[in-house]
């Protein structure tokens, strides 16, 4: 069984460090801290109104746009043949702080009816505002791989497969990603964090912390590229991708998702 997530707000808060490295032709590493949310889709923290900017959570900043998060996801999973009939949901990501949201990998563990493990379901969102989303089936330490399928980095094709440990998290947050290419490691992105209760004192610690996080985030990526451009390493063609999810409408929130 799932314990309950900690603190007033039933949701953790990740204190985290993400690593990037990438093999070649060029070689580069860089590493940024940052917090992540776990919270459950059916539960959404509604937090008072003073700290309502640092933390909201919304629809429409994942898969469609056009929906509330658990009928969205539900319809996903639907389309491959899987009923997710009530079961819990827990998803990892950035909440939308101070008028900005950015995330590169939004992850969703899903339960079934009886609590057992069900799928895992990544989604990637890139620099071009696009999302896509990977289904997975990991085995019992997380691990599973998939076919690259979405255009991510401007400076790699899509083509390889990933290869991926995605533990559902508990006290800490261990998840890794790595893309082989020809038989060769071409890149792995970790992300580590400490689990803390989601609590007013435990988000301001945070908020200060990082400040303007999740806005940091897009600014770092883009510096990050800035920097591979400057040492010469060729942008990839991004081609058109039909499976991906366009920037979503602006859509009216039910109140508990604003």
């Amino acid at each position: 069984m799932t314990a309950t997530l900690p603190g007033p707000w039933g949701a953790a808060l990740y204190d985290c460090r993400i690593t990037h490295v990438r093999a070649g032709p060029v070689r580069h590493r860089f590493a940024h801290r940052t917090y992540l949310w776990l919270v459950d889709i059916d539960r959404l923290p509604r937090l008072p109104l003073p700290l309502r900017p640092l933390a909201r959570f919304r629809g429409r900043d994942h898969g469609t746009g056009t929906r509330p998060l658990r009928e969205d996801l539900a319809g996903y999973l639907a389309g491959h043949g899987i009923d997710l009939a009530g079961g819990r949901v827990l998803m990892l990501a950035h909440a939308h702080s101070l008028g900005h949201v950015f995330n590169p990998l939004t992850v969703f563990w899903c339960r079934d009816a009886d609590d057992a493990p069900l799928c895992t379901v990544a989604e990637v969102h890139n620099t071009y505002g696009e999302r896509h989303r990977y289904l997975l089936r990991p085995d019992e330490h997380g691990r599973t791989g998939r076919p690259k399928e979405f255009y991510v980095s401007p400076f790699f094709p899509v083509d390889g497969e990933y290869l991926m440990r995605m533990p559902e998290p508990g006290a800490r947050l261990d998840l890794s990603i790595h893309l082989e290419r020809g038989g060769r490691r071409a890149f792995t992105a970790v992300l580590h964090g400490v689990r803390r209760p989601a609590t007013p004192l435990n988000l301001l610690i945070a908020a200060v912390r990082h400040p303007f996080s999740t806005l940091a985030v897009s600014l770092h990526i883009r510096y990050q590229g800035v920097r591979l451009l400057l040492r010469g390493l060729p942008v990839q063609p991004r081609p058109r991708h039909d499976g991906a999810t366009p920037p979503a409408p602006r859509v009216k929130e039910e109140a508990p998702h604003s």
